[in-house]
């Protein structure tokens, strides 16, 4: 499998030569039609769903940014492999297609089995016959009886999911460490996002955010395509400073999100991975990963990052994630599925050492989570079907043509905004356009137009809906809870309005049609409301389900 996959590297590298520009990554088949609301319907929809973008009807929308999880567009390969599902409860032969899928994408690189290729066309394969090697411990994925003895690998139904399991079995072998005391237990990250960090907090552990030193640096729209200076990566200073005050047996693990979502989506370099492992040893920390979007930070290591030009993605992948311990995946962004979540931890290494006892093994107690939440172990709350999307998927998205098609796309937003004067966050990220809140409600004086405690970026993405039908997500004040933090949390939250780009669905008449709105909601954003909470301050993931209110300034109404 090796020589086909270097191959076909070479081949793609050649046929792009030849124009200059990415191939085209797919040819569409199927489409769905928009339907055409007013302003005024879309304003008395907004009015009944109490002017919470999550609860505004997809139906009345012409462009959706709300979310890039499970929004996606599947390829003809992973619904031809729905077809091929195994509805079985116990041990269907998706859960060994994935289980193989996984050992493929994050540890085989170039050397990949593809077992869910003869599941597919139905060759003799170990889902149904003996298996041809002996069971093994080791990597994220123990095999045959290692795998009920030590699970290291754990199926849920999103990356949520895996959080919760992660999150609260940490809770629970920290509180019984603790021996009743109240202990601060912190763990640092480049950039925790909301449901993340919602998890986190759940299970009385801080999180904090070390956005990297260059964060807010500006960068040259002309070098966008040409360089990246990785603005996802951690502040490695600020996290030893922080490992030597708090103690390194009260920070339970250090998280790196690839790619950055909350830092404006931006990547994770591969040096930055590897001196943060390196602390990790050091300190006896484990290295874990939020891995959401892998292989969108795969591409951005292959494209800018010295010595990774000639490396296929697979291996670029397997090198990212020979550094840490463990990792959270929502496949249902890059797994290009539409529902999906893994959880798995490298066997014997440095997070099963630190958090397993003679008593209770760390796997035996997450997969009794798993089974009591989400059901047996071979489908965590997933059908057949996904589980064998998802098996596909994974590889998928790991195809040059499909990432620079990807990543070309959301570049393509970025600079269409940033020509129309929008303030938005460069270089562009991965999967989304991010608009900077402060700079976009500054006067051209430089004077902020409203207090953010106002939540102008919730206003913005509720003028959005109402004017334009284009729907977009706040990740700032309101959905980081800036009026409930202190001065010092407040410091990890970066005002943001993100418009997440779904994959495979958007045609670039939807590029240039957002982009024209923001810049006429830019040009006039002196009539853009503030936004005050009326129902669900305090709970928990408010942004998902609270009540609000637009407040026009005077002389303009909605």
């Amino acid at each position: 499998m090796r020589s086909n996959l270097i191959v076909c590297n070479k081949m793609e590298k050649a046929i792009r030569g030849d124009v200059g520009c990415p191939v085209p990554a797919f040819t569409s088949v199927v489409v769905r039609g928009t339907h055409c609301t007013t302003p005024e319907q879309r304003g008395e929809m907004l009015k009944r769903t109490e002017y919470n973008p999550f609860s505004f009807p997809a139906g009345m929308l012409i462009v959706d940014y709300l979310s890039d999880s499970g929004s996606s567009a599947m390829t003809d390969v992973q619904w031809a492999a729905m077809f091929r599902a195994d509805e079985s409860y116990g041990r269907n032969h998706g859960y060994y297609a994935l289980q193989d899928a996984v050992r493929d994408i994050f540890e085989r690189g170039d050397d990949q089995k593809r077992l869910v290729e003869k599941v597919i066309i139905d060759q003799p394969n170990d889902t149904w016959l003996p298996p041809t090697e002996e069971d093994k411990r080791g990597g994220f994925v123990n095999s045959g009886k290692y795998q009920l003895e030590h699970p290291n690998f754990f199926i849920t139904p999103q990356g949520r999911c895996a959080e919760n399991i992660l999150y609260s079995t940490l809770r629970e072998i920290l509180t019984e460490r603790s021996e009743g005391k109240d202990t601060r237990f912190v763990i640092p990250s480049n950039g925790w996002f909301d449901t993340t960090e919602a998890h986190a907090r759940n299970n009385k552990i801080q999180p904090v955010n070390l956005f990297a030193p260059n964060f807010n640096d500006p960068f040259d729209p002309k070098d966008v395509g040409k360089k990246n200076t990785f603005k996802g990566d951690i502040d490695l200073n600020r996290l030893v400073e922080l490992i030597e005050k708090e103690g390194p047996a009260n920070v339970p693990l250090i998280l790196l999100t690839i790619t950055n979502n909350t830092g404006a989506g931006q990547p994770v370099s591969m040096k930055c991975m590897k001196e943060c492992s390196a602390i990790s040893k050091k300190y006896g920390i484990p290295l874990w990963y939020d891995a959401a979007r892998f292989a969108e930070n795969a591409f951005f290591i292959y494209k800018y990052e010295e010595g990774y030009s000639t490396k296929s993605i697979p291996e670029i992948v397997k090198e990212m994630f020979s550094y840490c311990d463990g990792f959270t995946l929502s496949a249902k962004k890059d797994g290009l599925c539409n529902m999906g979540g893994i959880l798995t931890f490298r066997d014997q290494g440095m997070f099963y050492q630190k958090y397993t006892s003679p008593e209770r093994d760390l796997g035996v107690r997450m997969k009794e989570k798993q089974i009591l939440m989400y059901g047996n172990d071979s489908y965590g709350a997933m059908s057949g079907r996904d589980i064998m999307a998802l098996a596909t998927g994974l590889y998928q998205t790991t195809r040059l043509p499909y990432l620079e098609h990807r990543i070309a796309q959301v570049q393509s937003l970025v600079m269409k905004m940033h020509d129309e004067g929008v303030p938005v966050i460069l270089p562009p990220g991965g999967h989304a356009a991010f608009i900077d809140v402060n700079k976009f409600f500054t006067t051209e004086d430089g004077k902020p137009m409203m207090p953010i405690e106002d939540f102008a970026g919730v206003g913005l993405t509720i003028e959005m809906i109402r004017r334009f039908g284009i729907r977009a997500c706040e990740l700032g004040a309101f959905a980081f809870e800036w009026d409930l933090k202190t001065e010092e949390e407040r410091k990890g939250i970066v005002n943001l309005v993100r418009l997440a780009v779904t994959r495979n669905t958007l045609s670039e008449e939807h590029i240039t049609y957002t982009a024209k709105a923001m810049g006429l909601l830019y040009r006039e954003r002196h009539t853009i409301p503030k936004v005050v909470i009326t129902r669900g301050k305090n709970l928990k993931l408010r942004h998902f389900q609270s009540g609000l209110a637009p407040i026009y300034p005077e002389g303009f109404k909605e």
